[in-house]
């Protein structure tokens, strides 16, 4: 079936010379140039189209220059790359040389598509949590004042109305560049885009100077790539640098948003989301009142601007943890041209967010509200069950796991949390990748055993559907059933292979049983 964005490129790209390319950035070219034109940049060379120029980079295990005569052989013609990926280029094939590709291929790749940041208004949203609703939220204010808008991330690459399922976080830097040239060219006039910490570190969004950057928080995460916590934050700033970016908001309810609002080198706004905060009378924008909705409903805000304006606001999910999030999303937009008041108004009225608090089935004929929501740090975790906690009346019930080839220490944290603020638990796998599943689960109960010594109400479950499963089956209509970890997700990597499957669709398919057994 082909994809309603096509290949994911412009229909019609420009048509560059390579010799030309070679001369804009300093690239010393070995072989025969001149003459050959490109019309794209790829880093995959199983994606390589005729025109393009392949960008091979040293990977973990194998350099990318030994898929150049693949690359090759699909119509590349070119290659960039060091010196040792030079080495394993087919004979007769130019090749661009610089010490480090990587850095240079989304501006390669800008250059060649010329430049369609440039074109369009751009936001891109950073932090541990909250990044995929941030970003639907200001696509949302977005179209308040664009007639055609592209939102990518982690659930979707979505120009207009149009959408595939986003293959990570944020793309390769070739990539976004055909992205942002595509949604140009189907007249899209703004995009945002979620930014990972490891896009940063890795220079997928080299290229792209940003209108405006917004920053969510800093919570334990990915430690296995960055180290610590200041390595961490140290790439989450990457994003607030002159020429990636021309000013940000930050939210400084955290100690790493005051320090990266105080060390920004681009200016930046600052917003305060929690009521009667001490950062909250220094902040840019503030959330002055806060009522938090029960079911359904969302919760309405006051944002107090800069020149002590009062603007009413609502999120329309669940918990303080939206507020915070639709009140950054107000003010990016606001700065990316939105008026305030109407970018409030739009995210009020965002639509559903794949897998963020996303009620599957609701409360009543006997079933329990149950809930997918993709919370997989501690934080996320907490925040998640104290949202859900209020539309609860009767036990809250826990359906979780932590992934594997990430970080471990905070598999016990994921544990003490659950066991904290649900009532039952039911622990399971996530992505366990290449690791025991086995092992996971038990650093996770590891964690519960700090928290509750017997266990009480504590399952264990090998299979995920499993586990949603018997999460049903222990719940009463008056409980509700929370699964975590995954969110949109439509694959399971177990063992190196990723199988189809999505939480929502178990919770459909136990419903759509059940309605079977009584018909």
């Amino acid at each position: 079936m082909t994809s309603p964005l096509g290949r994911l490129r412009p229909e019609h790209p420009p048509v560059r010379r390579v010799d030309d390319l070679a001369a804009a950035f300093g690239l010393r070219v070995d072989g025969p140039a001149e003459g050959v034109t490109a019309t794209g940049v790829t880093m995959s060379s199983a994606d390589v189209e005729p025109g393009d120029l392949f960008v091979a980079v040293p990977g973990l295990r194998v350099h990318g220059a030994r898929f150049a005569a693949e690359a090759v052989a699909r119509g590349a013609v070119a290659v960039l790359t060091d010196t040792e990926g030079a080495e394993l280029v087919p004979a007769g094939v130019p090749v661009l040389l610089t010490d480090d590709p990587r850095a240079v291929a989304g501006p390669v790749a800008a250059w060649v598509l010329d430049d369609p940041a440039s074109r369009l208004v751009t936001v891109g949203v950073t932090g541990t949590n909250g990044k995929t609703t941030t970003t639907y939220f200001v696509d949302a204010a977005l179209r308040a004042r664009h007639a055609v808008t592209a939102v990518l991330g982690t659930v979707e690459l979505r120009i207009g109305d149009d959408a595939v399922e986003s293959p990570r976080t944020t793309v390769e830097a070739p990539v976004l560049q055909s992205l942002l040239a595509l949604a140009h060219e189907r007249g899209a006039t703004a995009l945002t885009t979620e930014v990972s910490s490891h896009a940063l570190a890795l220079g997928r969004v080299g290229g792209v100077q940003f209108d405006v950057v917004g920053f969510t928080n800093l919570q334990r995460d990915h430690l296995d790539f960055h180290g610590d916590m200041e390595g961490y934050f140290r790439d989450k700033s990457r994003l607030f640098a002159p020429g990636q970016a021309r000013r940000g908001v930050v939210v400084i309810d955290d100690e790493w948003g005051r320090r990266l609002a105080q060390e920004s080198p681009i200016p930046v706004e600052t917003v305060s989301t929690r009521v009667g905060a001490p950062q909250a009378a220094q902040a840019d924008w503030a959330v002055v009142e806060a009522d938090v909705g029960l079911d359904g409903v969302g919760s309405r805000f006051v944002l107090r601007g800069p020149d002590g304006a009062r603007h009413e606001a609502h999120s329309p999910l669940p918990g303080l943890v939206n507020v915070s999030n639709a009140a950054l999303a107000v003010v990016v937009a606001h700065a990316a041209g939105v008026p305030v008041d109407a970018a409030a108004e739009a995210v009020g009225r965002a639509h559903a967010i794949p897998g963020r608090m996303e009620r599957v089935v609701e409360r009543g004929d006997g079933w329990p509200l149950c809930l997918v929501d993709y919370a997989h740090t501690p934080d996320a975790l907490e925040l998640a069950l104290e949202a859900v906690r209020p539309i609860t009346p009767g036990r809250l019930v826990l359906v979780y796991g932590s992934d594997g080839d990430r970080d471990r220490g905070k598999r016990p944290i994921m544990g003490q949390v659950g066991a904290r603020l649900a009532d039952v638990l039911v622990v399971t796998d996530e992505n366990p990748r290449s690791e025991d599943p086995a092992s996971i689960r038990a650093a996770i109960l590891e964690g519960v055993r700090d928290v509750r010594p017997d266990l009480a109400d504590v399952h264990e479950a090998t299979s995920r559907a499993q586990a949603i499963r018997e999460a049903l089956r222990l719940a009463g209509p008056d409980d509700t059933v929370i699964v975590t970890g995954k969110g949109h997700e439509p694959t399971q990597e177990i063992a190196g292979v990723f199988h189809r499957y999505n939480d929502r669709d178990v919770f459909l398919a136990a419903r759509a049983e059940r309605r079977e057994q009584h018909a």
